[in-house]
């Protein structure tokens, strides 16, 4: 349930000062979410309790918010009290910081972000904005608000939980010693539970002896061998005390991994990365998110963050979760995507659309130095009919078996054909060359399916489309981010978690897309209107000049009365006054 919002229908302005311009940025942002449907606005809502801030406002004014570089929920509160289009934007209404940071927390107002991105795309279709049916995929890192030196590392966990596992063990083996423990497995010690349960049998024994040494005489000849048995196991027990909390320790943070390598106490969503800003100069590494961002002509049309620093193993996900892939035949990304497994994929899932991404050694393969370094298998002779290799000395090396390797980072199995250089070559010296330092046969490894998906990419790159398409990379994508971090002073997200930074990154990236959309439309429109401005004054001269005209020529009627000047004078009116003449101004 939402209050009532109805911009200027249930409002009488009083005072007129507080009027916003026409061709304001507020007014294209408020123009812009009004287009939203209202279903998408509105979600999913309690039906009681008080009713909440309507999320078209609350967008409103977060979007105008972060086009001023206002971050701050105190500072946003501020201005609904101080700023003229932001009172406008929130009908006067003062939000609570508490309000404004709640809502931009909140789920609801991170599906609203991801799907405005898919109307503003419509619209950008609906006025010819595509750029050629492109778009340009490239990411970026950004700083998260956490802490720097909080770092937890996945070796150092996995590397003490085995030590304590083996801990754990050692108590498990103590205590079936004593007959403390008699059903449990072993495996089920090396958990959290499974030493909870052993803690809870270690105390329930020492409680039973505790009865029954209650029931003995005070003085026993030698000793209570109950009250020796109930110290042991009590120095046992309290001496692993720590063993319980600690294993949990350790499993959650293999759970906050999920696949990582490191993560930050302060923001378990973000991974400790290298960055560009390095003030140290030593590679700190930082915690932070791997934005990915689409365009066409330097609009964002959709974006996503991920915790793994390299792009070619986010492009894969990037591109299944774009909603608004549809509306493009030509995928545009820099070496960073070109690998055999984004290759082979979209060959298989994507068919029907061309993709411009060279490989890594692109461009150095054009080099002149890589074209005539011998020490390359490019560059070898190869006979395809017998299917040998020559090396720069002349040693052949024939097919000897295919092999496979499985890429631990993207479970895909490349398949290899592996020639080895022959046992009796030509000459002595080529038989010494034929071998390794350490006496083996040489080989080399050829990927045959790598080796043609290279092939094709850089046909289609050297294409004259290729080229042109390509080179609009540099100046769609990346200004993005230059925007982004330098002239919108966004170089550390606001908020902590993955759902609420990308909440955080969406709002100035759509706040982006507006205020270039607005720069570009308010300047067509000044531009048409200083043309109808000199429409106007060009129609008023040529009027005045011809008023003119037939007021001098009625005077000098009136008093020269000769019927020749009379001709002339009419004559030359009328020629002034023509359209075509080369005196009409």
């Amino acid at each position: 349930m939402y209050q009532n919002y109805t911009i200027g229908q249930t409002a009488l302005t009083l005072n007129l000062d507080f009027a916003i311009p026409h061709n304001h940025l507020a007014n294209t942002i408020s123009w812009f979410v009004d287009s939203i449907p209202e279903d998408v606005l509105l979600g999913n809502t309690a039906k009681t309790g008080r009713p909440a801030y309507h999320p078209a406002m609350m967008l409103k004014i977060l979007l105008f918010a972060y086009s001023r570089r206002v971050f701050s929920g105190r500072k946003i509160e501020l201005m609904l009290e101080e700023n003229v289009p932001m009172m406008a934007l929130a009908e006067h209404q003062q939000i609570s910081y508490h309000t404004i940071n709640n809502f931009r927390s909140s789920k609801h107002a991170n599906e609203l972000v991801k799907k405005s991105f898919l109307y503003f795309t419509n619209l950008l279709e609906a006025e010819g904005l595509i750029n050629e049916g492109a778009i340009f995929i490239d990411g970026t890192k950004i700083e998260a608000d956490a802490n720097r030196y909080t770092f937890v590392w996945r070796k150092a966990v996995e590397k003490f939980h085995d030590k304590l596992k083996g801990q754990a063990v050692e108590l498990y083996d103590e205590l079936i010693a004593k007959e403390v423990v008699k059903a449990m497995a072993k495996e089920k010690v090396q958990t959290s539970q499974g030493l909870a349960e052993l803690a809870q049998e270690t105390e329930a024994e020492i409680e039973k002896l505790t009865e029954e040494i209650e029931q003995e005489p005070k003085a026993i000849p030698g000793g209570s061998p109950r009250k020796a048995r109930r110290r042991g196991l009590k120095k046992l027990l309290h001496k692993r005390k720590d063993y319980v909390p600690r294993m949990k320790k350790y499993e959650e943070a293999k759970e906050i991994f999920a696949g990582r390598n490191s993560y930050s106490k302060t923001d378990h969503d973000a991974t400790f990365m290298h960055m560009k800003e390095d003030h140290m100069k030593n590679g700190q590494l930082k915690p932070g998110y791997n934005i990915q961002a689409a365009t066409t002509d330097q609009y964002v049309v959709d974006f996503a963050l991920y915790p793994n620093p390299t792009d070619f193993r986010t492009f894969e996900p990037f591109l299944k979760q774009m909603t608004t892939l549809d509306k493009f035949d030509k995928i545009v990304a820099d070496a960073g995507y070109g690998s055999e497994y984004n290759y082979s994929m979209l060959e298989e899932e994507y068919s029907d659309k061309k993709y411009y991404i060279p490989y890594t050694m692109y461009e150095k393969e054009k080099t002149r130095k890589y074209r005539n370094d011998p020490t390359k298998l490019a560059n070898w002779f190869y006979d395809e009919k017998d299917d040998y290799y020559l090396d720069q000395n002349g040693v052949r090396f024939n097919f000897k078996y295919y092999s496979q390797r499985k890429d631990r980072s993207t479970g895909q199995v490349r398949d290899f054909k592996v020639y080895e250089a022959d046992e009796f070559q030509l000459t002595p010296e080529l038989e010494r060359l034929a071998k390794t330092k350490s006496g083996r046969q040489r080989q080399v490894r050829y990927n045959p399916n790598w080796q043609y998906l290279k092939e094709k990419a850089k046909a289609v790159l050297q294409s004259p489309e290729g080229r042109h398409i390509y080179s609009m990379r540099k100046y769609d994508v990346e200004p993005i981010f230059g925007h982004l971090k330098n002239v919108f002073g966004m170089r550390r997200t606001h908020l902590r978690g993955k759902k609420k930074v990308e909440t955080d990154i969406g709002i100035a990236f759509m706040m982006m897309n507006l205020s270039k959309y607005w720069n570009r439309r308010w300047s067509k429109d000044q531009f048409s209107l200083f043309k109808n401005k000199n429409r106007q004054k060009k129609t008023v001269k040529q009027l005045k000049l011809r008023v003119g005209l037939i007021v001098f020529q009625y005077l000098r009627v009136s008093f020269f009365p000769d019927t020749f000047l009379l001709h002339i004078f009419y004559y030359n009116a009328l020629t002034l006054s023509s359209p075509n003449s080369r005196f009409n101004f």
